[in-house]
C-alpha cells in the first residue's frame, strides 16, 4: 500500500458526528429477534423468530446537535473569507489525492472484472423495513423504477462510464437486543435473500450481501453465505459500524470497527470462492465514516480476485460529507472509492442532496454510489 496522508480541515473534528442511517431502531428490537440462515451444508440452524419483527435504529441525534453547534460557532465573515480563497472543496484537490498515493497501484484486472470499467449505482436496505433504505422503502416495482432513474442520471452525467445497477441487501442486521443466539444480530432467511436476488435479476442488477455482525464474528458469519456468493453476480459488503464484538457494546450505542486483518480474512475467503467456482472477481464494499472504523488500513492486502471499495457512508451536509471523504477515504488509499447518499438524512436540515455532478468533482471519483 502507498503511504497514508493525513490533512484534516478546520472543521473535520465534527466528522465523528456523522451518523449513518443506523440500520435498526432500538425501540423496535426485542430479545427474540435473532434469526439465522446457514449456507448449504452448514451447521444446524438456531431457533428463529418472525423476521417481520425487524425494525431499524434511528439516526444518532447527538450528531445533529453537535453539527448545529459547530455551525453556530462559525461567523459569517469567517465563512466568507474561506470561501473566497477555496479553489477546491474538500476531497476534490487532485494534488492532495496524488500526495496521498492515488491512483493506487492495483493488481491487473482479471477477466470479468466490473471495476474500474463500470460505475456501480446501488439501492441499499432491507425489504422488511421502510426505515433502512430505499430498497425497502418502496414497493418492488416502484423501487426498481426509481433505481433506473438514478442510473440514467449517472449515465447522463458521465456518459463515457457505463453504469451497473445493484441492490445492496442488509442480510445480517444488527439488533439492539441479544436475541436467542446472544449475538445482537439477525440473519435473514434464505427466502428473503432469494426474493431480493430475483428482483436484482429482473433489473439486470448485481446483488450485494451486506453483513452487520453485532457481537458475532465475521469468520463465523461469512461462510453461511457461500450458497449465494457462489453466483457470479453476487458480491459482498461489510459494515464496521456494527462490528462490536471487541467493545461488547450494544449496536446503536457505539461505533464499531474492523482491522485490516479482518478485511484480509474476508478478501482471502472471497479469493478462494472465486477459484473454487471459477468466478469473475468479487467486489467488496467496506463502509467507513470514522478514523477508527478501519484500523491499519495500510495493511489491507490487494488480491486480483477481489476489488475493494472503501465506501464513505456518513450522512450530513455536503461540506461535511466531502470532509469525511477526504479524511477517511482519500487520505488512506486502498483500491477504489464509494460514496453514499441519504435521501432523507442528508436533506432533513434543508441541505440539498448531492448530485452526480457534485460527486464527479471528487478526486478520486467514486466508482460505487449507494442510495439509502
Amino acid at each position: 500500500m502507498k503511504h497514508r496522508c493525513i490533512s484534516m480541515s478546520n472543521r473535520s473534528f465534527v466528522f465523528l458526528l456523522l451518523a449513518v442511517a443506523l440500520p435498526l431502531a432500538l425501540a423496535g428490537c426485542g430479545a427474540d429477534k435473532t434469526g439465522t440462515k446457514p449456507a448449504a451444508g452448514s451447521a444446524k440452524k438456531e431457533n428463529t423468530t418472525s423476521v417481520a419483527q425487524a425494525a431499524s435504529f434511528a439516526p444518532q441525534t447527538t450528531a445533529t446537535r453537535k453539527v448545529d453547534k459547530a455551525f453556530a460557532n462559525e461567523s459569517s465573515a469567517a465563512k466568507g473569507a474561506v470561501a473566497s480563497k477555496v479553489k477546491y472543496n474538500a476531497g476534490e484537490d487532485p494534488a492532495f489525492a496524488k500526495k496521498c498515493g492515488w491512483p493506487v497501484n492495483c493488481p491487473a484486472s482479471l477477466p470479468g472484472s466490473i471495476l474500474p470499467k463500470k460505475r456501480i449505482v446501488a439501492y441499499y436496505g432491507n425489504p422488511l423495513s421502510k426505515r433502512m433504505g430505499a430498497l425497502g422503502e418502496y414497493p418492488k416495482d416502484e423501487m426498481l423504477r426509481r433505481l433506473k432513474v438514478e442510473v440514467a442520471r449517472w449515465e447522463k452525467a458521465d456518459p463515457k462510464m457505463p453504469v451497473q445497477p445493484a441492490l445492496h441487501l442488509i442480510a445480517v442486521v444488527a439488533q439492539g437486543e441479544p436475541g436467542k443466539a446472544g449475538k445482537y444480530r439477525m440473519i435473514m432467511p434464505d427466502k428473503i435473500i432469494e426474493q431480493v436476488y430475483g428482483w436484482a435479476k429482473e433489473a439486470n442488477a448485481l446483488l450485494f450481501i451486506d453483513i452487520q455482525t453485532g457481537h458475532d464474528n465475521i469468520r463465523t458469519v461469512l461462510p453461511r453465505f457461500e450458497w449465494i456468493l457462489k453466483n457470479p453476480d453476487v458480491h459482498l459488503g461489510m459494515d464496521p459500524e456494527f462490528n462490536l464484538i471487541k467493545s461488547g457494546k450494544k449496536p446503536g450505542t457505539k461505533i464499531g470497527t474492523y482491522d485490516a486483518a479482518d478485511i484480509n480474512y474476508v478478501t482471502g475467503y472471497l479469493k478462494d470462492l472465486v477459484k473454487k467456482y471459477n468466478l469473475p472477481p468479487k467486489v467488496l464494499t467496506v463502509h467507513r465514516f470514522t478514523r477508527n472504523g478501519v484500523t491499519n488500513a495500510r495493511s489491507i492486502a490487494l488480491r486480483p480476485e477481489v476489488q475493494i471499495v472503501m465506501h464513505m457512508d456518513g450522512w450530513g451536509a455536503p461540506w461535511l460529507k466531502r470532509d469525511s471523504y477526504k479524511d477517511y477515504v482519500v487520505s488512506e488509499p486502498v483500491q477504489y472509492t464509494g460514496f453514499k447518499l441519504f435521501y432523507h438524512n442528508d436533506t432533513k436540515k434543508g441541505d440539498p442532496l448531492m448530485t452526480p455532478q457534485d460527486l464527479l468533482k471528487l478526486n478520486p471519483k467514486p466508482i460505487y454510489i449507494q442510495y439509502q
